[in-house]
């Protein structure tokens, strides 16, 4: 067994190719995408944990629940009842039985989800979800706080950053994209950049479960890198640990 009574990839090996490869870091720095590709390329499941926060927080919209009150959120998660994909193409997040797949990126969630992702009943709330999914095969997960908190027997945890000024840029390039025909508020870069580092701060320096590399993580600096080559640079890591 490995520090922390965790399973090293060669004591996986013989669970029919089972593995969980940990992507974690702050908003901005391609998470979702990267994640995304490796799965595909590596045949496995995918899971973005920040959708699931972002459905809950949507739903806390819906109810005209302010997100800060953590009681009144916890009453909003009685009953909640929402999809979780983990096909590492298009996912249909669907709540109580509607497509909310756009609505959840949407600028009103966006600014929401930092309180309701911090409530540690909301966490609790999705913890076992998340741990069960996580564990359900070959799976790519990505968050904030995967390789701490949700697989931290992973057995790959990258942690991925880029510089702020970067990850400001890579965000305002997908909002302008998403808001292509549409006219939506809040596309400015320095605006961008003041909601990552809001995020960031808050993310950081929550009481339970912040954001931080786990002790074991390759810390993956994507600043220079293209998307391709930071793909390429993650799954010579998994080859690296076996995976394949």
């Amino acid at each position: 067994m490995s520090r922390g009574g965790s399973r090293t990839s060669g004591e996986r090996s013989g669970e029919a190719g089972t593995f969980i490869i940990a992507i974690d870091g702050p908003s901005g720095t391609g998470k979702s995408t990267v994640a995304r590709r490796v799965a595909a390329a590596l045949g496995a499941g995918y899971l973005d944990t920040g959708a699931m926060y972002r459905m809950v927080t949507l739903a806390v919209l819906r109810a005209g629940v302010d997100p800060v009150d953590s009681t009144a959120v916890v009453e909003v998660l009685e009953g909640l009842n929402f999809s979780s994909p983990q096909g590492p193409g298009h996912q249909a997040h669907i709540l109580h039985g509607v497509d909310v797949s756009d609505e959840i990126r949407g600028q009103d969630v966006t600014l929401a989800v930092t309180p309701v992702s911090a409530n540690p009943s909301v966490r609790a709330w999705l913890f076992d979800r998340q741990q069960l999914l996580a564990h359900s095969g070959r799976m790519v997960v990505e968050g904030r706080d995967i390789g701490t908190v949700i697989a931290p027997e992973a057995d790959l945890k990258i942690y991925l950053t880029a510089d702020a000024a970067e990850r400001a840029r890579r965000r305002h390039t997908q909002n302008v994209g998403a808001a292509a025909g549409s006219h939506v508020s809040g596309l400015d870069l320095a605006a961008v950049a003041q909601d990552l580092e809001r995020r960031d701060t808050h993310d950081a320096t929550r009481a339970h479960a912040p954001l931080q590399a786990a002790a074991d993580a390759v810390v993956l600096d994507s600043s220079s890198l293209e998307l391709s080559e930071t793909v390429d640079e993650v799954l010579e890591l998994a080859r690296s640990r076996g995976i394949r």
